[in-house]
Protein backbone atom coordinates (compact mmCIF):
# COMPACT_ATOMS: atom_id res chain seq x y z
CA UNK A 1 0.00 0.00 0.00
CA UNK A 2 1.27 3.70 -0.96
CA UNK A 3 0.11 6.67 0.92
CA UNK A 4 1.00 10.36 -0.32
CA UNK A 5 0.69 13.16 2.33
CA UNK A 6 -0.72 16.37 1.59
CA UNK A 7 -1.88 19.08 3.56
CA UNK A 8 -0.66 22.96 3.92
CA UNK A 9 2.68 23.94 5.11
CA UNK A 10 3.13 24.00 9.11
CA UNK A 11 0.21 21.14 9.67
CA UNK A 12 2.64 18.85 11.11
CA UNK A 13 2.44 16.70 8.22
CA UNK A 14 6.37 16.36 8.17
CA UNK A 15 6.32 15.82 11.49
CA UNK A 16 3.89 13.05 11.47
CA UNK A 17 5.84 11.51 8.70
CA UNK A 18 9.45 11.29 10.63
CA UNK A 19 7.02 9.98 13.60
CA UNK A 20 5.58 7.40 11.63
CA UNK A 21 8.29 6.57 9.44
CA UNK A 22 11.71 7.28 11.59
CA UNK A 23 12.89 8.87 8.12
CA UNK A 24 14.41 11.85 9.30
CA UNK A 25 12.53 14.09 6.93
CA UNK A 26 13.37 18.13 7.77
CA UNK A 27 10.46 19.57 9.45
CA UNK A 28 10.48 23.23 11.36
CA UNK A 29 8.14 26.29 11.87
CA UNK A 30 8.35 27.99 8.87
CA UNK A 31 6.47 27.14 5.02
CA UNK A 32 7.77 25.10 2.75
CA UNK A 33 10.43 23.32 5.07
CA UNK A 34 10.11 20.34 2.67
CA UNK A 35 11.33 20.78 -0.64
CA UNK A 36 12.30 17.66 -2.60
CA UNK A 37 9.67 15.03 -1.86
CA UNK A 38 10.18 12.44 0.82
CA UNK A 39 9.77 8.59 0.66
CA UNK A 40 9.47 6.56 4.14
CA UNK A 41 8.40 2.76 3.95
CA UNK A 42 7.82 1.18 7.06
CA UNK A 43 6.30 -2.92 8.26
CA UNK A 44 2.79 -3.36 8.55
CA UNK A 45 2.71 -4.76 11.84
CA UNK A 46 0.61 -8.33 11.99
CA UNK A 47 0.31 -10.28 15.28
CA UNK A 48 -0.40 -13.63 13.03
CA UNK A 49 2.78 -13.22 11.13
CA UNK A 50 4.70 -13.17 14.56
CA UNK A 51 2.81 -16.17 15.63
CA UNK A 52 3.66 -17.84 12.73
CA UNK A 53 7.64 -17.18 12.99
CA UNK A 54 7.41 -18.25 16.19
CA UNK A 55 6.40 -21.80 14.60
CA UNK A 56 7.98 -21.96 11.92
CA UNK A 57 11.74 -20.35 13.14
CA UNK A 58 12.00 -19.48 9.63
CA UNK A 59 15.17 -17.63 7.93
CA UNK A 60 13.51 -14.98 6.27
CA UNK A 61 10.50 -12.92 8.24
CA UNK A 62 8.88 -10.38 5.27
CA UNK A 63 5.80 -8.41 6.20
CA UNK A 64 3.74 -6.38 4.10
CA UNK A 65 5.12 -3.07 3.35
CA UNK A 66 3.51 0.58 3.60
CA UNK A 67 5.10 3.44 1.65
CA UNK A 68 4.61 7.07 2.36
CA UNK A 69 5.75 10.13 0.38
CA UNK A 70 5.64 13.29 1.92
CA UNK A 71 5.52 16.50 -0.61
CA UNK A 72 6.05 20.03 0.08
CA UNK A 73 2.96 21.72 1.35
CA UNK A 74 0.50 23.16 -1.12
CA UNK A 75 -1.13 26.86 -1.11
CA UNK A 76 -3.80 28.36 -2.43
CA UNK A 77 -2.74 28.67 -6.11
CA UNK A 78 -0.32 26.51 -6.20
CA UNK A 79 -1.71 25.73 -9.58
CA UNK A 80 -0.75 29.08 -11.07
CA UNK A 81 2.38 29.02 -9.31
CA UNK A 82 1.92 30.25 -5.70
CA UNK A 83 4.38 29.10 -2.98
CA UNK A 84 6.21 26.08 -4.32
CA UNK A 85 3.74 25.57 -7.25
CA UNK A 86 2.37 22.09 -7.56
CA UNK A 87 5.12 20.54 -9.26
CA UNK A 88 5.81 17.79 -6.65
CA UNK A 89 2.00 16.46 -7.19
CA UNK A 90 3.59 14.28 -9.96
CA UNK A 91 5.09 12.33 -6.88
CA UNK A 92 1.94 11.05 -5.25
CA UNK A 93 0.16 10.32 -8.72
CA UNK A 94 0.93 6.49 -8.60
CA UNK A 95 -0.24 6.47 -4.98
CA UNK A 96 -2.97 4.00 -3.87
CA UNK A 97 -4.66 6.89 -1.39
CA UNK A 98 -4.06 9.98 -0.07
CA UNK A 99 -3.67 11.30 3.58
CA UNK A 100 -4.23 14.67 3.92
CA UNK A 101 -3.10 15.99 7.54
CA UNK A 102 -5.47 18.70 8.48
CA UNK A 103 -4.68 21.07 11.39
CA UNK A 104 -7.12 21.54 14.48
CA UNK A 105 -5.24 23.07 16.97
CA UNK A 106 -4.53 26.73 18.15
CA UNK A 107 -0.70 27.60 18.77
CA UNK A 108 0.28 30.92 18.56
CA UNK A 109 4.32 29.15 18.29
CA UNK A 110 3.55 27.95 14.80
CA UNK A 111 2.56 30.27 12.04
CA UNK A 112 -0.53 29.06 10.04
CA UNK A 113 0.19 30.35 6.42
CA UNK A 114 -3.49 31.38 6.02
CA UNK A 115 -2.89 33.52 9.24
CA UNK A 116 -6.13 31.66 11.70
CA UNK A 117 -6.78 28.13 11.77
CA UNK A 118 -9.86 27.05 9.75
CA UNK A 119 -10.05 23.17 8.92
CA UNK A 120 -13.10 23.39 6.85
CA UNK A 121 -11.11 26.54 4.30
CA UNK A 122 -7.87 24.38 4.31
CA UNK A 123 -9.22 21.28 3.34
CA UNK A 124 -11.26 23.45 0.35
CA UNK A 125 -7.73 24.93 -0.28
CA UNK A 126 -5.96 21.62 -0.82
CA UNK A 127 -8.63 19.70 -2.77
CA UNK A 128 -9.04 22.95 -5.24
CA UNK A 129 -5.43 22.49 -6.18
CA UNK A 130 -5.81 19.02 -6.76
CA UNK A 131 -8.76 19.38 -8.87
CA UNK A 132 -7.45 22.26 -10.59
CA UNK A 133 -3.63 19.74 -10.74
CA UNK A 134 -6.36 17.25 -12.33
CA UNK A 135 -8.06 19.66 -14.87
CA UNK A 136 -4.59 20.07 -16.47
CA UNK A 137 -4.02 16.69 -16.86
CA UNK A 138 -7.35 15.90 -18.37
CA UNK A 139 -7.49 18.60 -20.73
CA UNK A 140 -4.45 16.83 -22.28
CA UNK A 141 -6.22 13.42 -23.00
CA UNK A 142 -9.20 15.17 -24.01
CA UNK A 143 -7.09 16.74 -27.08
CA UNK A 144 -5.77 12.99 -27.54
CA UNK A 145 -9.51 11.35 -28.00
CA UNK A 146 -10.67 13.98 -29.64
CA UNK A 147 -8.05 13.59 -32.59
CA UNK A 148 -8.70 9.84 -32.39
CA UNK A 149 -12.08 10.07 -32.17
CA UNK A 150 -11.88 12.02 -35.82
CA UNK A 151 -10.24 9.22 -37.59
CA UNK A 152 -12.35 6.26 -35.19
CA UNK A 153 -15.78 6.94 -33.97
CA UNK A 154 -15.07 4.63 -31.41
CA UNK A 155 -13.32 7.03 -29.11
CA UNK A 156 -16.49 9.11 -29.12
CA UNK A 157 -18.12 7.88 -25.99
CA UNK A 158 -15.35 7.92 -24.26
CA UNK A 159 -14.49 12.03 -25.91
CA UNK A 160 -17.97 12.75 -24.11
CA UNK A 161 -17.63 10.91 -20.90
CA UNK A 162 -14.39 13.24 -20.46
CA UNK A 163 -15.50 16.48 -21.78
CA UNK A 164 -18.67 15.77 -19.09
CA UNK A 165 -15.91 14.96 -16.36
CA UNK A 166 -13.71 18.04 -17.09
CA UNK A 167 -17.24 20.13 -16.29
CA UNK A 168 -17.31 18.39 -13.43
CA UNK A 169 -14.06 19.57 -12.46
CA UNK A 170 -14.74 22.87 -13.62
CA UNK A 171 -17.09 23.67 -10.73
CA UNK A 172 -14.53 22.65 -8.30
CA UNK A 173 -15.61 18.93 -7.00
CA UNK A 174 -13.38 16.44 -7.06
CA UNK A 175 -13.52 13.45 -9.59
CA UNK A 176 -14.48 10.69 -5.96
CA UNK A 177 -17.73 12.44 -6.31
CA UNK A 178 -18.60 11.87 -10.12
CA UNK A 179 -21.21 9.05 -10.58
CA UNK A 180 -19.03 6.93 -13.28
CA UNK A 181 -19.60 3.40 -14.58
CA UNK A 182 -16.84 0.52 -13.56
CA UNK A 183 -15.73 0.89 -17.56
CA UNK A 184 -15.20 4.89 -17.39
CA UNK A 185 -13.33 3.98 -14.03
CA UNK A 186 -11.12 1.87 -16.42
CA UNK A 187 -10.27 4.80 -19.31
CA UNK A 188 -8.79 6.84 -16.42
CA UNK A 189 -6.40 4.32 -15.71
CA UNK A 190 -3.85 5.92 -18.14
CA UNK A 191 -4.93 9.21 -16.45
CA UNK A 192 -4.36 8.98 -12.30
CA UNK A 193 -6.16 11.59 -10.79
CA UNK A 194 -5.49 12.91 -7.57
CA UNK A 195 -9.15 14.03 -7.11
CA UNK A 196 -10.36 10.52 -7.79
CA UNK A 197 -8.07 8.73 -5.00
CA UNK A 198 -9.82 7.69 -1.71
CA UNK A 199 -9.04 10.20 1.25
CA UNK A 200 -7.76 9.27 4.72
CA UNK A 201 -7.83 13.17 6.64
CA UNK A 202 -5.67 12.71 9.48
CA UNK A 203 -7.05 15.44 11.95
CA UNK A 204 -3.65 17.02 14.13
CA UNK A 205 -4.32 17.88 17.60
CA UNK A 206 -3.06 18.53 20.77
CA UNK A 207 -1.90 16.03 23.35
CA UNK A 208 -4.87 17.49 26.08
CA UNK A 209 -7.42 17.11 23.27
CA UNK A 210 -7.07 13.25 23.59
CA UNK A 211 -8.13 13.23 27.43
CA UNK A 212 -10.21 16.68 27.20
CA UNK A 213 -13.07 14.71 25.02
CA UNK A 214 -12.58 15.67 21.18
CA UNK A 215 -16.47 16.52 21.11
CA UNK A 216 -14.91 19.40 22.75
CA UNK A 217 -12.74 20.43 19.51
CA UNK A 218 -15.19 22.22 17.25
CA UNK A 219 -12.66 21.62 14.48
CA UNK A 220 -12.07 18.24 14.64
CA UNK A 221 -15.75 18.13 14.33
CA UNK A 222 -15.70 20.52 11.15
CA UNK A 223 -13.35 17.72 10.00
CA UNK A 224 -15.84 14.56 10.91
CA UNK A 225 -18.36 16.72 9.34
CA UNK A 226 -16.67 17.36 5.98
CA UNK A 227 -15.55 13.49 5.81
CA UNK A 228 -19.05 12.14 6.06
CA UNK A 229 -19.98 14.16 3.14
CA UNK A 230 -17.44 13.18 0.94
CA UNK A 231 -17.88 9.53 2.24
CA UNK A 232 -13.64 9.57 3.14
CA UNK A 233 -12.07 8.16 6.42
CA UNK A 234 -11.19 10.55 9.12
CA UNK A 235 -9.30 9.80 12.38
CA UNK A 236 -7.68 11.97 15.30
CA UNK A 237 -4.07 11.96 15.44
CA UNK A 238 -1.32 14.24 17.41
CA UNK A 239 1.98 14.50 15.35
CA UNK A 240 3.61 15.31 18.58
CA UNK A 241 2.47 11.96 20.51
CA UNK A 242 3.58 9.90 17.53
CA UNK A 243 7.01 11.72 17.48
CA UNK A 244 7.49 11.01 21.06
CA UNK A 245 6.48 7.14 20.80
CA UNK A 246 8.35 6.36 17.77
CA UNK A 247 11.86 5.67 19.65
CA UNK A 248 9.61 3.53 22.27
CA UNK A 249 9.72 0.12 23.21
CA UNK A 250 6.56 -1.90 22.51
CA UNK A 251 5.72 -2.14 25.73
CA UNK A 252 6.34 1.51 26.90
CA UNK A 253 4.59 2.34 23.72
CA UNK A 254 1.63 0.54 24.80
CA UNK A 255 1.79 2.02 28.44
CA UNK A 256 2.07 5.36 27.18
CA UNK A 257 -0.62 5.15 25.05
CA UNK A 258 -2.84 3.50 27.17
CA UNK A 259 -2.76 6.56 29.59
CA UNK A 260 -3.80 8.79 27.05
CA UNK A 261 -6.67 6.55 26.62
CA UNK A 262 -5.50 4.91 23.49
CA UNK A 263 -5.35 1.24 22.12
CA UNK A 264 -3.46 1.76 19.24
CA UNK A 265 -0.14 4.37 17.65
CA UNK A 266 -1.27 6.19 14.78
CA UNK A 267 0.40 4.00 11.97
CA UNK A 268 -1.75 1.56 13.19
CA UNK A 269 -4.55 3.37 13.06
CA UNK A 270 -3.56 4.49 9.58
CA UNK A 271 -3.01 0.87 8.06
CA UNK A 272 -6.23 -0.02 9.62
CA UNK A 273 -8.01 2.90 7.77
CA UNK A 274 -6.41 2.06 5.26
CA UNK A 275 -6.94 -1.38 4.13
CA UNK A 276 -10.51 -0.31 4.92
CA UNK A 277 -10.84 2.19 2.68
CA UNK A 278 -9.48 0.30 -0.45
CA UNK A 279 -10.52 -3.23 0.32
CA UNK A 280 -7.34 -4.71 1.02
CA UNK A 281 -6.57 -8.11 2.90
CA UNK A 282 -3.58 -10.26 3.58
CA UNK A 283 -3.17 -13.86 3.06
CA UNK A 284 0.14 -15.31 4.32
CA UNK A 285 2.91 -18.05 3.73
CA UNK A 286 4.57 -19.97 6.08
CA UNK A 287 7.27 -21.97 6.03
CA UNK A 288 10.86 -22.86 7.26
CA UNK A 289 12.17 -20.85 4.57
CA UNK A 290 10.40 -17.63 5.26
CA UNK A 291 7.01 -16.36 6.66
CA UNK A 292 5.52 -13.67 4.51
CA UNK A 293 2.21 -11.63 4.36
CA UNK A 294 0.92 -10.66 1.19
CA UNK A 295 -1.50 -7.93 0.30
CA UNK A 296 -4.26 -8.50 -2.27
CA UNK A 297 -7.25 -6.89 -2.84
CA UNK A 298 -10.61 -8.45 -1.50
CA UNK A 299 -12.40 -10.76 -3.48
CA UNK A 300 -9.32 -11.83 -5.28
CA UNK A 301 -9.34 -15.38 -6.31
CA UNK A 302 -6.53 -18.11 -5.57
CA UNK A 303 -4.81 -17.72 -9.62
CA UNK A 304 -4.68 -14.60 -8.93
CA UNK A 305 -3.63 -14.54 -5.12
CA UNK A 306 -0.54 -16.85 -6.28
CA UNK A 307 0.10 -14.22 -9.02
CA UNK A 308 1.41 -11.54 -6.43
CA UNK A 309 3.96 -14.54 -5.81
CA UNK A 310 4.92 -14.99 -9.08
CA UNK A 311 3.61 -15.28 -12.36
CA UNK A 312 4.25 -18.48 -12.81
CA UNK A 313 2.12 -19.72 -9.99
CA UNK A 314 -1.09 -18.19 -11.82
CA UNK A 315 -0.34 -19.39 -15.28
CA UNK A 316 0.53 -22.68 -14.04
CA UNK A 317 -2.20 -22.74 -11.05
CA UNK A 318 -3.38 -26.45 -9.77
CA UNK A 319 -4.87 -26.06 -6.40
CA UNK A 320 -4.24 -23.80 -3.25
CA UNK A 321 -3.66 -25.65 0.24
CA UNK A 322 -5.75 -23.44 2.76
CA UNK A 323 -5.92 -23.58 6.61
CA UNK A 324 -7.57 -20.30 8.53
CA UNK A 325 -5.11 -18.84 10.90
CA UNK A 326 -7.00 -19.58 13.87
CA UNK A 327 -7.31 -23.11 12.90
CA UNK A 328 -4.06 -23.48 12.79
CA UNK A 329 -3.11 -22.10 16.26
CA UNK A 330 -5.42 -23.76 17.47
CA UNK A 331 -4.08 -27.15 16.40
CA UNK A 332 -0.50 -26.16 16.83
CA UNK A 333 0.85 -27.40 13.70
CA UNK A 334 0.09 -27.87 9.81
CA UNK A 335 0.83 -31.49 10.49
CA UNK A 336 -2.35 -31.48 13.40
CA UNK A 337 -4.12 -29.45 11.33
CA UNK A 338 -4.35 -31.98 8.06
CA UNK A 339 -4.91 -34.78 10.69
CA UNK A 340 -8.37 -32.76 11.75
CA UNK A 341 -9.00 -31.96 8.46
CA UNK A 342 -9.26 -28.00 8.63
CA UNK A 343 -6.54 -27.91 5.54
CA UNK A 344 -8.79 -27.57 2.22
CA UNK A 345 -7.75 -27.96 -0.99
CA UNK A 346 -9.41 -24.96 -3.22
CA UNK A 347 -9.56 -24.50 -6.87
CA UNK A 348 -9.56 -21.69 -9.29
CA UNK A 349 -12.79 -20.17 -7.91
CA UNK A 350 -11.90 -19.68 -4.52
CA UNK A 351 -12.11 -15.98 -3.00
CA UNK A 352 -9.15 -15.61 -0.78
CA UNK A 353 -9.99 -14.64 2.86
CA UNK A 354 -7.86 -12.65 5.19
CA UNK A 355 -5.80 -14.72 7.35
CA UNK A 356 -5.25 -17.58 5.16
CA UNK A 357 -2.51 -19.79 5.37
CA UNK A 358 -1.51 -20.39 1.96
CA UNK A 359 0.86 -23.63 -0.01
CA UNK A 360 0.14 -22.89 -3.95
CA UNK A 361 0.51 -25.40 -6.36
CA UNK A 362 1.55 -25.39 -9.79
CA UNK A 363 2.90 -26.92 -12.35
CA UNK A 364 4.52 -24.56 -15.85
Amino acid sequence: MKLGMVGLPNVGKSTLFNALTNAGAASANYPFCTIEPNVGVVSVPDKRLDALAQMYHPEKFTPATLEFVDIAGLVKGASKGEGLGNKFLSNIREVDAIVHVVRCFEDPDIIHVDGDIGPARDIETINLELVFSDLEMLERRIDRVKKQAKSDKKYLPQAQFLEALKTHLEDGKSARSYPMTDEERELLQETPLLSLKPVIYAANLREDDFSAGLDENPYYQQVCTIAQEEHAAVFPICAKIEEEISGMSDEDKAMFLADMGLTQSGLDRIITEGYRLLGLISYLTAGQPEVRAWTITRGTKAPQAAGKIHSDFERGFIRAEIVSFDDLMACGSMTAAKEKGLVRLEGKDYVMQDGDVVLFRFNV
